[in-house]
């Protein structure tokens, strides 16, 4: 009743539907779709997609990525051209604004602190080690406990030094420690004969001693304890990951390695690399999914296998075989 009504053309009648009935179809069609772009542009737009989503990183990849990435980098660093009459003038300049600024307090902590032998020279090896010991650590832990956060912050990483590489080449910088005038630093190396710093003793020759801004001290260092901050659970390793920064500047100034505003510098590359990351993925890295796809279906991590099984996906059943049927299975 009520769903067609008869019409009459030339003598024949018609069943049509009635305005109840087709204003109920409408109501359930779907609605239009815009037809995804097909040909070249489509497959472009698609693997552009697909370049932008966190997938579980390869180990042998990631391996092969970090050391030419190392190696491309200490390249670039060391064939900037050391301008060493411009680097000890920028030197005096940056003495003079923070004098200005009433803040120049790295030569009284370099002189404080080489006065405890056993403390400058745990800080020399400090300097020398932990900057890669614990980068590298932080790096396994993200491959291992957060593969779906680990392309992202490797990015902030790469980014962060890539713009470090600039600053290098732009406002070349002798540490504190090479200054000719107006200072009296003491390089902690020299003086206790320890290995301390590619830029010292006999390693002097192999890294350029003038590209002190920005600090990758800091940027790398600051960037480790973000991360465990972030993502850490046990409030002792978030606590340990704010302290490892804040005691690396205590290094770089105490080791007359870094000015203070160098340290800025490096907090400024990182947050570029913060930018970048999340142009590129939509989102910081610690909002990123912990685990990822591996294939479509599949997460990474054995613990996956332990995951329930979502409500709208039915449970498989084994076809029946035809001996299975006959005998009533």
């Amino acid at each position: 009743m009520g769903e067609t009504q008869v019409t009459s053309h030339e003598g024949r009648s018609t069943a049509d539907p009635s305005p109840i009935a087709a204003r109920a179809a409408s109501e359930t069609a779907p609605a239009p779709t815009t037809p995804p772009a097909s040909g070249k542009t489509g497959r472009l737009l698609a693997r552009f997609r697909a370049l932008r989503m966190p997938r579980r990183p390869r180990l042998w990849f990631e391996i092969l990525l970090i050391a030419v990435s190392y190696w491309l980098y200490s390249l670039v660093r060391n064939a900037v051209p050391e301008q060493k009459a411009q680097a000890l003038r920028n030197a005096d300049w940056i003495w003079s604004a923070e004098k200005s600024m009433g803040l120049a307090f790295e030569e009284t902590v370099n002189h404080a602190v080489n006065s405890v032998t056993w403390l400058i020279v745990s800080m020399n090896y400090y300097y020398a080690t932990l900057h890669f010991v614990v980068t590298i650590g932080v790096l396994i832990w993200l491959f291992r406990r957060h593969p779906g956060r680990y392309a992202a912050t490797r990015l902030v990483l790469f980014a962060t030094t890539a713009v470090a590489l600039l600053g290098y080449y732009l406002y070349p910088l002798a540490p504190p420690r090479l200054m000719n005038g107006g200072a009296n630093f003491i390089d902690t190396v020299l003086l206790h004969e320890t290995w301390g710093s590619m830029a010292s003793g006999n390693f002097k020759n192999m890294s350029n001693q003038y590209a002190a801004m920005p600090s990758m001290h800091i940027g790398w260092s600051l960037w480790c304890g973000l991360t465990i901050f972030a993502l850490a659970r046990a409030p002792w390793a978030r606590i340990l990951g704010l302290l490892y920064p804040t005691l690396t500047l205590v290094v770089i100034v105490a080791t007359a390695n870094h000015f203070w505003l160098d340290a800025v510098g490096g907090m400024a590359c990182l947050a570029f690399g913060y930018g970048v990351s999340r142009v590129w993925y939509g989102a910081l890295p610690h909002r990123l999914p912990k685990w990822v796809p591996d294939r479509p279906g599949r997460l990474t991590a054995l613990r996956a296998a332990r995951l329930p099984r979502p409500a709208s996906e039915p449970v498989p059943h084994p076809e029946k075989t035809p001996e299975s049927s006959r005998s009533g299975a």
